[in-house]
């Protein structure tokens, strides 16, 4: 299954370089029919801002000192 989904990945990431109205319709009409997909993403994407964001104000302590 992972050769199964390092092709479709592969396949994406082209069809978002070359069509990216398409990828974008494709991507909508999946979140739309298996959302489940989506939530956890969601969440992973928070916690990456949350630390960028405590990342981001540690550099400027460091910069100011």
């Amino acid at each position: 299954m992972s050769n199964l989904d390092d092709s479709i990945g592969k396949i994406l990431l082209e069809l978002q370089k070359d069509d990216p109205e398409t990828f974008a319709k494709l991507m909508k009409k999946a979140q739309q029919e298996n959302p489940e997909l989506f939530e956890d993403v969601d969440k992973e994407n928070k916690e990456i801002d949350e630390y960028n964001k405590k990342v981001e104000e540690y550099n400027k302590t460091v910069d100011e000192e």
